[in-house]
């Protein structure tokens, strides 16, 4: 790193500093003014204390690493704004976490509500504009040719070509193609009609190194004949200290996400179709426990009456535990009210010739082994009420596919299906609200998996509040 980006980092490192300082100012003098508790005198001399200045103190270093650790100091050349974004976010929020835990540590009587959210809330927006307005200035400098990087693009394949054209369109970026580096294959007439040339082989790559501005090296061969190729090319390019990006589009995946991890001595790439561990991830699991905990609570005079209605009208446990299949297919017990007389499950096969759904799962219309209570249970989804308890443990989530008995998982015929097993299962989702037993097994899985390659918080929040209607009709319920 050159003395002058070190020195323009280090001032955008304190200016980041600045602002959350400056949000947390802004915070106290909104207690100040929303309680007569404290004054203003009173907040400023607590300012002096030694005690107070070495807590500040430690909360500054921990903002500082919070946002160093988060990666908001690497460079975002290339970088998605949304991707800067969401890393602001997540900062803000362990920042105003961290004021938090030290409230409660150092009994910090200053530190109330309406003072966690003005610092969040302003710290974050704060830092946002200031990003905005980064992007913007570089974007402009770039465009009139300053703060540039000569990349040199070494491959001539489709890849390589769409890359540079990628690079065009978006002069705000700062890159110039310094050229293409590749040996004499069947697509170069193709590479040529494109209107791109050659600026040299891959022999003479080390000398054209040595010899022109090349800031980055991009490497977009065919790693699987030509990894020897590649690595010799990396290494010439780490001995003269430029910087070398690879395309990693190895496997041609359609669907999966990828993203790269550095270990000790080397980098992990990762391929994910499923959802990566993550911010979103954690709020959701920090939801499934709260509102699956105020359910339980609201619902205990529900619960006590079902068990008592089920222990006095039919023999057997109060609950019925099925072994389902999981994150990943691990194995777990599913609790839910019994709705069948208690040997339903060795009168199974008598009645497998009577299936009215298709696919692998098993489902019959008026199945002789619900109990009357247990008609009324399903109708109005309370006998999915001690699922609750799955949720609460982590094998389950309040939204996700529904978990499937191993016997209906062995029946799966196509390996696309199994991808629904790559999130936790819910107690609802969008199969639950848009039918259920009334939906083909195809469409369900569809079902399924448009959730998972579309989820998001606020889709959690939409099949939550359609589930309320959808259990009052007890449609699909059977």
């Amino acid at each position: 790193m050159n003395t002058r980006r070190k020195l323009l980092l280090n001032a955008f490192k304190l200016f980041d500093l600045g602002l959350m300082i400056l949000a947390f100012m802004t915070a106290a003098l909104a207690v100040v003014h929303q309680s007569r508790t404290i004054t203003a005198v009173e907040l400023f001399s607590m300012r002096v204390k030694i005690h107070n200045v070495a807590i500040f103190a430690l909360l500054v270093f921990v903002w500082h690493a919070i946002f160093s650790l988060l990666g908001l100091y690497e460079s975002r050349r290339l970088s998605n704004f949304w991707g800067e974004i969401a890393g602001v976010v997540k900062a803000s929020s362990l920042g105003t976490l961290v004021i938090l835990i030290s409230a409660a540590i150092f009994r910090i009587v200053l530190v109330t509500r309406i003072f966690l959210v003005v610092f969040w809330v302003v710290s974050m927006c704060a830092i946002v504009a200031t990003r905005l307005i980064l992007r913007v200035t570089l974007a402009v400098i770039r465009k009139r040719g300053r703060n540039l990087r000569h990349v040199l693009i070494v491959g001539s394949g489709n890849r390589a070509v769409e890359f540079a054209r990628w690079l065009v369109a978006r002069p705000e970026l700062g890159y110039r193609i310094s050229g293409f580096a590749d040996q004499n294959w069947n697509g170069m007439d193709a590479f040529q009609r494109s209107g791109h040339s050659l600026a040299c082989d891959l022999d003479g790559l080390a000398l054209f190194l040595r010899t022109n501005v090349v800031d980055e090296v991009v490497l977009a061969l065919p790693f699987r004949s030509m990894h020897d190729q590649a690595s010799r090319i990396a290494t010439i390019c780490e001995e003269q200290g430029i910087t070398v990006r690879v395309l990693t589009h190895i496997f041609d995946l359609k669907l999966a996400h990828s993203s790269m991890q550095e270990l000790e001595d080397d980098a992990l790439i990762t391929h994910c179709r499923g959802w990566a561990e993550g911010w979103p991830i954690f709020i959701k699991r920090m939801l499934d426990f709260t509102i699956s905990s105020i359910l339980l609570v609201l619902f205990v005079p529900v619960l006590v009456l079902a068990a008592v209605l089920i222990k006095l009208t039919s023999p057997g446990p109060v609950l019925f535990a099925q072994k389902r299949l999981g994150l990943n297919k691990r194995c777990f017990n599913v609790y839910k009210f019994r709705t069948m007389v208690a040997d339903a499950e060795k009168r199974l096969h008598e009645l497998e010739h009577l299936n009215q759904v298709s696919g692998p799962v098993f489902k019959v219309w008026n199945d002789p082994r619900i109990t009357p209570i247990g008609k009324f249970l399903r109708k109005t989804s309370i006998d999915e009420l001690p699922q609750l308890f799955n949720v609460l443990k982590g094998d389950m989530s309040l939204v996700g596919p529904r978990p499937l008995p191993v016997r209906d998982y062995e029946g799966f015929s196509k390996d696309w299906q199994r991808r629904r097993l790559s999130v936790k299962p819910g107690i609802t989702c969008l199969w639950q609200v848009r039918g259920r037993s009334s939906i083909p097994f195809e469409e369900w899985m569809d079902l399924d998996l448009q959730y998972i390659d579309k989820w998001s918080l606020w889709l959690d929040f939409q099949i939550l509040v359609q589930t309320i209607p959808a259990v009052l009709r007890g449609s699909g319920a059977a």
